[in-house]
C-alpha cells in the first residue's frame, strides 16, 4: 500500500491502468481531451504490477481495481467516480488546484 500511495502522490493525475483494458484506454483518453497530461502507470508491464493490483482492489474493495485515478495524491476512484465527479463540475476545479490545467 505504501507504494501505490508513494507513486500516487508523485505527480498531479496518476491513473492505474492495465495496457489491454478498454476502460483503462478510455479514462486516458479522457484525460488527455481534458488537456491533463497524466501519468500512466501500466500494472501489466511492472514485475511487480500484481502486487500493485492487489493493493488498488483492497483499498477499493472491489476486483479488478483498474482504472483508478488519483489527483492531487488523493484516491478518485475508478471510472464511475471520475464521470460523477466531471459531471457534477467538481472535476475541472480540481485539476485547476494541483497544477494538471492551466487553463
Amino acid at each position: 500500500m505504501d507504494r501505490v500511495m508513494r507513486l500516487a502522490s508523485q505527480r498531479a493525475v496518476v491513473i492505474f491502468s492495465v495496457s489491454t483494458c478498454c476502460m483503462c484506454h478510455t479514462m486516458k483518453r479522457f484525460f488527455c481531451e481534458l488537456g491533463v497530461n497524466p501519468y500512466i502507470y501500466e500494472l501489466d508491464e511492472d514485475p511487480k504490477g500484481k502486487e500493485i493490483e492487489r493493493a488498488l482492489s483492497k483499498l477499493l474493495g472491489r476486483s479488478p481495481p483498474v482504472p483508478v485515478v488519483f489527483i492531487g495524491g488523493d484516491l478518485i476512484g475508478p471510472t464511475d467516480k471520475v464521470m460523477t465527479l466531471h459531471l457534477t463540475g467538481g472535476l475541472i476545479p480540481l485539476l485547476h488546484d494541483v497544477g494538471a490545467l492551466w487553463l
